[in-house]
């Protein structure tokens, strides 16, 4: 396989969750450039036309993760639609207090549903769903082909899940109880679900962004005070933009990554290096 070849989607549907803006909106962006079929979920569904718009790769799916019935229609549609479900960014996420005195228990558990339950489910979705024709499980597999130079290999399944630097270490004075216990959950279920399903030909990794500029941190750059804060505690000295994230997604969701799963790639300018 040549170089673009390994990064290439062409043939391939994916879901991205959270794709109404920020993050989510470029992946799904970056997905549908890179030749997939994209089924983009979020509850704005005006946004989601905007970029349906920009590129007739993408499909607008309106959906609350945070319903279990939104979470089954999103799976089906785009099962329904293409015949095959290759590719989930768990991108959608619900930030929470900053403060612990601040957070109930009922709003702890509801941050937790968004950011970690839902993705969970749609990770299952996504494993219990057909492999399309031609998938054979990936290198190692039952019956699979030798990697992704054997003319069979179709890449496998793969689950991307969007943690943070705040699921690895500590963010306070910024960040939030809930928030972090649900991204540090991401990164221990990506790590299980990548040694339960590993030999059936679905592989789970994560996403670790660091500081980047989004609508969720649009206060924090907006601020001279928290702007220094993230400069200090970057290596780069500066936050990230958003296209800066579009190789390690296009890694974790391409052939380019046959034999990593279980694995966190942070991207971070530093932050968690110190």
């Amino acid at each position: 396989m040549t170089p673009a070849d390994l990064f290439s989607l062409h043939g391939r549907t994916a879901v991205v969750t959270g794709a109404s803006s920020g993050l989510g909106a470029r992946f799904a962006a970056v997905l549908a450039g890179a030749g997939a079929t994209v089924f983009a979920a979020a509850r704005r569904l005006d946004r989601l036309k905007e970029l349906a718009d920009a590129d007739p790769r993408i499909h607008p799916v309106a959906c609350d993760v945070s319903r279990d019935v939104d979470r089954v229609r999103l799976a089906e549609t785009a099962l329904t639609a293409s015949g095959r479900f290759d590719i989930l960014v768990n991108n959608a996420g619900a930030p929470g207090a900053v403060r612990a005195e601040d957070e109930s228990a009922d709003d702890f558990a509801a941050v937790l549903g968004v950011n970690l339950v839902a993705p969970f489910h749609l990770a299952r979705l996504l494993a219990e769903a057909d492999a399309p024709p031609g998938d054979l499980g990936g290198p190692g597999g039952p019956g699979g082909p030798g990697g992704p130079g054997d003319p069979g290999f179709a890449g496998g399944r793969c689950v991307v899940n969007v943690s943070s630097v705040l699921g690895l270490v500590s963010g306070a004075p910024m960040g939030g109880a809930a928030y972090a216990a649900s991204k540090a959950g991401l990164v221990g279920l990506t790590r299980e679900l990548a040694g339960q399903w590993g030999r059936s030909g679905v592989r789970v990794n994560a996403l670790a962004p660091g500081w980047f500029r989004t609508e969720m941190t649009e206060e924090l750059f907006a601020d001279d005070r928290s702007r220094r804060w993230v400069e200090r505690g970057t290596m780069l000295g500066r936050g990230g933009g958003p296209e800066e994230l579009d190789g390690a997604l296009l890694f974790l969701a391409s052939d380019a990554s046959s034999y990593c799963t279980g694995q966190v790639l942070t991207v971070d300018g530093g932050w968690t290096a110190r």
